[in-house]
């Protein structure tokens, strides 16, 4: 009689339900949403079999139920909305995750700041893209996957990599512990260097930019080289037939000098009393050149010696030499 009476009583909810159905129903025990809640839809990749009215929480605490679940309006990701007590207050970015209460307990979407730095407050009517929500796993998957590790997935795979290990490390011990450390010794160096290390990959960088920058003039060289190359290509057996009388040249001077090497020193050793006399000399030579000019007179006479003597002296001179060239 009681399972008859309870029969009726739901087909009386679900006929005063209307096309919505039972999940219109509200349910006791649920989140108080307060005079004023306001509305956020999230969109998830897959919601697997979260349903209306079902528990919205931050922090453990429940502030919100489901609404409604339908397909977004990209077509591929079911957006959920939620309907949220007014008073907590979540910021802009907020992520939102679908979490099980225990390994068979109920779906519910647990909303929360975002790892990075939260601003804004989330305003009615506010959506959280798929970037910011996910799930966590099943227990049908956990169990599905760890059935096929056990199964030979990878159990045996890691005995072989452990095997293999094994032997190329045996009697090695020394070697990998010092491959080791020289890996670490590597990396400390280029962790003090890494300062360099960018300077250096932002020249190239740099470079970089300005070659690309210079892409057309760069082009227009590689063209212009074209016919440069192309002469030399065609003079070239002119080039080998000069670089091999070079070639020649360089032999018989290299013999030339090696045969007159004697001569040439002793010559120099013959010179060296001469040099090493006119080093002595110093400054009477310049002087001795001077009154080379001006024989039989120095200079410093000169001045001192003025009227017709001088003047005979030198129109005398110059007499003598009309007379020898006649």
């Amino acid at each position: 009689m009681r399972r008859i009476l309870l029969l009726v009583l739901v087909a009386l909810l679900t006929a005063s339900c209307g096309p919505a159905g039972i999940y219109d129903v509200p349910l006791p025990g649920g989140a108080d949403l307060g005079p004023r809640p306001y509305q956020v839809r999230a969109d998830f990749v897959d919601v697997l079999d979260l349903v209306p009215q079902s528990g919205v929480k931050v922090n453990d605490v429940a502030v919100g139920q489901v609404e409604r679940i339908e397909l977004a309006p990209d077509g591929h990701t079911a957006r959920v909305t939620l309907a949220v007590n007014g008073d907590v207050e979540l910021p802009a970015n907020a992520v939102a995750r679908l979490r099980q209460s225990s390994v068979l307990g109920e779906k519910f979407v647990e909303l929360a700041a975002p790892p990075g730095t939260p601003h804004g407050r989330l305003a009615d009517g506010a959506v959280i893209p798929v970037q910011r929500t996910n799930r966590n796993p099943e227990i049908e998957e956990v169990f599905g996957a760890l059935a096929m590790l056990l199964t030979g997935g990878g159990i045996g795979q890691l005995r072989t990599i452990t095997r293999e290990l094994n032997t190329a490390l045996d009697g090695n011990e020394s070697a990998a512990r010092s491959l080791l450390t020289n890996l670490n010794t590597f990396a400390a160096g280029l962790d003090q260097h890494r300062g360099e290390i960018t300077r250096a990959l932002d020249g190239v960088h740099r470079l970089s930019r300005t070659l690309a920058e210079r892409d057309q003039q760069i082009a227009t060289v590689l063209d212009d080289l074209g016919p440069g190359i192309q002469v030399l290509a065609d003079q070239r057996e002119q080039l080998v037939a000069m670089l091999r009388s070079l070639d020649e040249l360089s032999r018989v001077a290299v013999d030339t000098v090696n045969r007159s090497k004697d001569d040439l020193i002793a010559d120099l050793r013959a010179l060296e009393p001469v040099l090493r006399r006119l080093a002595e000399a110093g400054d009477h030579l310049p002087q001795a050149m001077e009154l080379l000019l001006t024989y039989p007179f120095p200079d410093s006479a000169l001045d001192a010696i003025k009227g017709d003597y001088l003047n005979t002296f030198v129109e005398l001179h110059s007499r003598t030499a009309r007379e020898g060239g006649r």
